[in-house]
């Protein structure tokens, strides 16, 4: 059965990209250092071991194997869209509360206002394909909806200090996390956690 699942690259204290997102500057200052593990121009002086191989290599073709992509407008217009396809034409649904630029519309893309029915879709979209959930605000709605199944976090050695954090402002309910995985790869650690319970 198709699941939810939200992968994202963090630092130890709960960063998902540095200071200053914005236009040009998606990942924030030095956000880059969190995406070293996967990306083929990370910088040479954080590399730790061989590019894509093993563990790391295994959950960057499980991301790519997912079979649609739900995505907040937020980051979905600081990636320029991927081009109207992330990966292999999968559909992609963006979470917004107004219509989108002209230069932003692919015939892939739907644009959605609901969290739980962008979710729904994505799930009946992606068939026995797990969905990819992009985005922090995006991940917050889809727990507080009860919508979100999985958390894959891509754990890396770092502290950035400051940033844009994954966990701000979650719901008051206590939400359980049980931990289905966690592997070491080069330059980071991967858990994979089921979300339990909300209440």
């Amino acid at each position: 059965m198709s699941k939810t699942v939200l992968y994202m690259s963090m630092s130890v204290d709960g960063f998902i990209a540095g200071p200053n997102v914005g236009p040009g500057n998606g990942l924030g200052d030095k956000g880059q250092r969190l995406h070293e593990w996967f990306l083929p121009d990370a910088d040479p002086e954080h590399r730790t071991g061989t590019h894509l191989a093993g563990v790391n290599r295994d959950i960057v073709d499980e991301v790519m194997g997912t079979g649609a992509v739900v995505v907040g407008r937020r980051t979905f217009e600081l990636a320029g869209g991927w081009g109207g396809d992330h990966h292999d034409g999968v559909p992609i649904f963006v979470l917004c509360r107004r219509a989108p630029d002209a230069e932003l519309t692919w015939p892939g893309v739907t644009y959605i206002s609901d969290i739980t029915t962008a979710m729904t879709m994505a799930k009946e979209a992606a068939g026995d394909k797990d969905v990819l959930v992009h985005g922090a605000r995006t991940a917050r709605l889809a727990l507080a909806a009860g919508v979100l199944d999985e958390l894959q976090i891509h754990l890396v050695p770092v502290l950035l200090g400051q940033g844009e954090p994954l966990f701000e402002d979650l719901p008051p309910e206590h939400i359980e996390l049980e931990l289905l995985r966690a592997v070491d790869g080069p330059g980071v650690t991967h858990l994979r956690y089921r979300v339990k319970t909300v209440g």
